[in-house]
């Protein structure tokens, strides 16, 4: 399945649209206008809550952003290289080794799980907005969730 993840052009919380390929809506994010840690919620079409993403509050070297499921559940931690200058990412704290290959805001970049890619992240070019094509052919409620935290991540550098 492809999906595309675009930021919406004006969204005081930093809301996303995330797409099919015959661009109808597949999920809903929702930021939060006042909020320390950039907190957003992907829930589905029928507003059922799939997750929620948070960057940490304190992060000292290194920015952090974990990913929560609908039951209270940290299933993710995704974080950037201590002293990265060349955008390395990992994801840790989930059921499976994984990683991201590639740098995540260079043109393409792969999620790997087990050392098998299984999600291919492509950065779309724009001036004006964040957006991103994610392709895989499982989880993808999932790898769009780590997409979200990885941009939320890079928002919150380029604020600070």
């Amino acid at each position: 399945m492809k999906v595309f993840i675009k930021n919406k052009l004006i969204s005081w919380g930093g809301s996303s649209h995330v797409l099919d390929e015959s661009g109808q809506p597949v999920f809903k994010v929702k930021g939060k206008i006042f909020t320390f840690t950039k907190k957003k919620k992907m829930y589905d079409m029928q507003d059922k809550l799939l997750y929620t993403i948070r960057n940490k509050f304190w992060v000292g070297f290194c920015h952090k952003t974990i990913v929560i499921d609908a039951e209270g559940n940290k299933v993710a931690t995704v974080k950037k290289g201590r002293w990265s200058f060349n955008n390395d990412y990992k994801i840790l704290d989930t059921e499976n080794e994984m990683s991201i290959d590639g740098k995540f805001f260079s043109l393409s970049s792969h999620i790997m799980k087990n050392g098998q890619p299984v999600a291919t992240i492509t950065r779309d070019f724009s001036l004006i907005r964040d957006s991103f094509t994610l392709e895989a052919e499982e989880d993808i409620e999932f790898y769009t969730a780590l997409v979200i935290a990885l941009d939320n991540i890079k928002d919150k550098e380029e604020k600070d």
